[in-house]
């Protein structure tokens, strides 16, 4: 493939998500919609509709993504202590830098930017690695900003719910009733446009307190995640396609929820929408030279 080539790819991939993302931070700056219901609709109801499909579809075997899973876990550990690190050169709290370091945009740009640039078939696997993403966050990211949080109630998230019952589905080999399944995918395709829409408004709407501080993990996460992605790619020996997506995957942005986490913890959320805004806006750059190595 020629560069010319290459870059009209890269384009063709990006346009989409960038396109929905900027409508989004366009109506957020213009008619400042209020998305609090829209977002726990996505989150109770699409996406976890998205996984089901995904998960307990035919084409979704867990054994081939025990590698896949393997990496994803590793990779975690290795970001948490990158942001550790990075805390302790900057002289800043651990819980304000440790999340956006360690949690990225496995939802709003890690499902369709997979779906984009690998195919359909690329979306159980982004699934995968959103779903422990997730497991993570709720439980170890949601302990690190408040040591008094029941871990217990985390299977009662819908999306861990759905993603439990359809690798069930999926492994038990339990039929589905055909049209039960189109509906279920026909509310899992509203999840993805709907995410990249509420993160251009969520993007509107925050301000950037910490330019300094937001430049800095902006920098720092995806050139330590796509590092950290390279080396367990190359360690745990992950077939081509799962090692361009979790390389991909280490080139994502901080994920918004860690400003939602950290405004209702009351952890710095000013620090936080600040390395969240900016390291968003820096997926205009990071995503294209992922885009690059794995193409």
């Amino acid at each position: 493939m020629s560069s010319t080539e290459l870059a009209a790819r890269i384009v063709e991939i990006l346009f989409p998500l960038f396109a929905i993302t900027t409508l989004g931070f366009a109506a957020g700056k213009r008619m400042r919609p209020d998305l609090s219901h829209a977002n726990r609709l996505a989150m109770d109801v699409f996406t976890p509709s998205l996984t089901f499909a995904a998960l307990a579809g035919h084409e979704f075997h867990l054994l081939s993504y025990l590698p896949l899973l393997a990496a994803c876990f590793l990779y975690l550990i290795l970001a948490a202590l990158s942001g550790l690190a990075l805390a302790k050169l900057g002289n800043w709290q651990v819980r304000t830098v440790l999340p956006p370091m360690t949690f990225n945009n496995s939802a709003n740009l890690g499902l369709p930017l997979a779906v984009f640039a690998f195919g359909e078939q690329a979306l159980a696997p982004a699934v995968v690695l959103f779903i422990l993403t997730s497991l993570v966050h709720f439980s170890f990211g949601a302990w690190l900003l408040d040591r008094n949080i029941r871990l217990r109630a985390l299977w009662r998230v819908p999306t861990v719910f759905a993603a439990l019952l359809g690798v069930l589905v999926s492994v038990l080999e339990i039929p589905v009733w055909t049209p039960l399944m189109t509906a279920i995918k026909m509310l899992g395709d509203v999840a993805i446009p709907m995410m990249l829409f509420a993160l251009g408004v969520r993007i509107a709407q925050s301000k950037i307190d910490s330019l300094r501080l937001g430049l800095i993990v902006a920098v720092a996460r995806p050139v330590s995640g796509m590092f950290i992605a390279w080396a367990l790619a190359r360690l745990l020996r992950l077939p081509p396609e799962q090692a361009a997506l979790i390389l991909v995957y280490g080139s994502l942005p901080p994920a918004v929820l860690n400003f939602m986490f950290a405004e209702r913890y009351r952890q710095e959320p000013e620090k936080v929408a600040s390395i969240v805004l900016v390291g968003n806006m820096a997926a205009l750059f990071s995503l294209p030279v992922a885009l690059a190595l794995v193409l």
